[in-house]
């Protein structure tokens, strides 16, 4: 059942069931390079990491990354939805398609109405993000959807620095 409908998307909650898309999703290429590798090399794994990560937050924080399918072919194409971090004060919008979907505007669709969504049915905000420095594609994204730039945050002492943005 969706937890979010837009024209041409479904935005639900994550499956056990969806363990091989989740495991292709977090080896692409653009997972790793702009995401990083969260040590999911089996389906086995994607389960537990599903299961862990996933489920959990929508268990405990009434929300999470969903899985975001497109509606002609219900074929999964990526995620998009809000992550808690310990790091940070707020809900952090976050998203990722297969690299197949890239560049075709779901992301935006996605985000705009995970915003919308969280606003006025979960009564968040603001909503951060956060992007890679050399993630150009998504900090156009979030400045197209109205997030403001607020500085930067290292996670912890071994990652890198991230460009942090808000919702006004």
């Amino acid at each position: 059942m969706p937890i979010i409908e837009t024209k041409r998307l479904f935005l639900e909650n994550a499956a056990v069931a969806d363990s091989a898309f989740f495991l292709a999703l977090m080896n692409s290429s653009t997972w790793l390079k702009f995401i990083g590798d969260r040590g999911v090399y089996s389906e086995t794994l994607a389960k537990a990491y599903i299961k862990e990560r996933l489920i959990h937050s929508y268990v405990e924080h009434g929300f999470g990354l969903w899985k975001m399918v497109e509606k002609q072919h219900l074929l999964p194409i990526g995620v998009c939805g809000l992550v808690k971090r310990d790091f940070l004060a707020h809900a952090d919008l976050g998203f990722a398609l297969l690299p197949a979907y890239e560049g075709q505007g779901y992301a935006i669709e996605a985000a705009n109405a995970t915003l919308f969504y969280a606003m006025n049915h979960l009564k968040l905000n603001p909503i951060m993000a956060l992007t890679s420095q050399e993630n150009e594609r998504s900090r156009k994204l979030l400045l197209k959807i109205g997030m403001h730039g607020i500085g930067t945050v290292r996670p912890s002492k071994d990652s890198e620095e991230l460009l942090l943005f808000s919702t006004p």
